[in-house]
């Protein structure tokens, strides 16, 4: 009885695989991330999830509370976390949802401006992307003066006298402009690379069969990069959620904590002046980090890439 090939080079590659020792390349080259990925990111979300249930000053020693940090910031009413808790976290998603649209559509319409390779188009793809490189603090700067009631060259130019930063809504729009500003210029240059690796035959055949520039818009261009745009509405929704330097500088979270974001509230019971409330604000911390990955998931599903 003959015994068949495909079972006899079955055979010589099993005994071949046992010969062979551990390949420790590619371990060499992961490991150091490995190493830095778990001392600065793994332990220390471990360590917070474990701080949110104790009573901790960052001093003395922390006493197991179970979940009575989380009762408090959630349930309990006279407490004043949970005022915090929850007017930072609405504030937080008021923020999300007023300034994520703007920095994935502002970014997507410039880059498709400059797809078309108009006149100057890589100084003007320099200058929308140069605002990226700077610091919150110099962003914030530089719109303070913008801003500024008096002086400032917006209310010149609109010929009024608006208190962009203490009064509503001018606040939130305000908050807005200087995000968008800050951060177009990495979402742009994604979808610069994304719109490179469309196909002209796509675009050469619509011509044929009469589309118009916005048909061409959303029936090629949207579909072909679906999944860079899913890549920059999940990061850039995630970095928004942890907006923290432009409320703090620009408004100080007011008029009357209209701005104050969950951050805010964070930092100052963990490492503010006076007795530190590592527990609860490492609770507060934890609650944001789900509404995270909540928002983050149902985008995914929402956005993802269907066959």
């Amino acid at each position: 009885m003959e015994v068949p090939v495909k079972s006899l080079e079955l055979k010589k590659r099993i005994k071949r695989s046992k010969g062979k020792s551990i390949n420790w390349t590619p371990w060499f080259f992961i490991t150091p991330h490995l190493v830095i990925f778990s001392l600065f990111f793994l332990v220390p979300i471990l360590y917070g999830i474990y701080i949110s249930f104790t009573n901790w000053d960052l001093v003395g020693k922390a006493d197991f509370v179970g979940l009575a940090n989380y009762k408090e910031i959630l349930f309990q009413k006279d407490s004043s976390f949970y005022t915090q808790f929850h007017n930072g976290l609405k504030n937080t998603f008021i923020f999300v949802i007023l300034s994520v649209p703007f920095c994935v559509i502002v970014p997507l319409l410039l880059a498709s401006a400059l797809h078309a390779k108009p006149r100057f188009h890589k100084l003007f793809q320099s200058i929308f992307y140069m605002p990226s490189l700077f610091s919150i603090s110099a962003v914030v700067i530089i719109w303070t003066l913008m801003f500024n009631v008096n002086q400032g060259p917006i209310n010149k130019l609109l010929g009024e006298s608006i208190v962009w930063t203490g009064t509503q809504p001018y606040a939130w729009i305000a908050l807005v402009i200087v995000t968008v500003w800050w951060c177009i210029g990495g979402n742009m240059i994604i979808y610069q690379a994304a719109l490179n690796g469309i196909s002209k035959d796509f675009y050469e055949a619509s011509d044929i069969d009469g589309a118009n520039s916005i048909q061409k818009f959303f029936k090629i261009t949207l579909p072909s990069i679906r999944g860079q745009l899913l890549y920059t509405v999940v990061i850039t929704t995630i970095a928004q959620f942890n907006v923290y330097g432009q409320p703090l500088m620009l408004t100080g979270g007011g008029p009357t904590e209209s701005t104050r974001v969950l951050l805010m509230d964070i930092q100052q019971n963990a490492f503010g002046s006076g007795q530190s409330i590592a527990g609860i604000a490492s609770a507060m911390a934890f609650i944001l980090g789900l509404c995270i990955m909540v928002v983050s998931l149902i985008q995914f599903l929402f956005l993802r890439n269907k066959d």
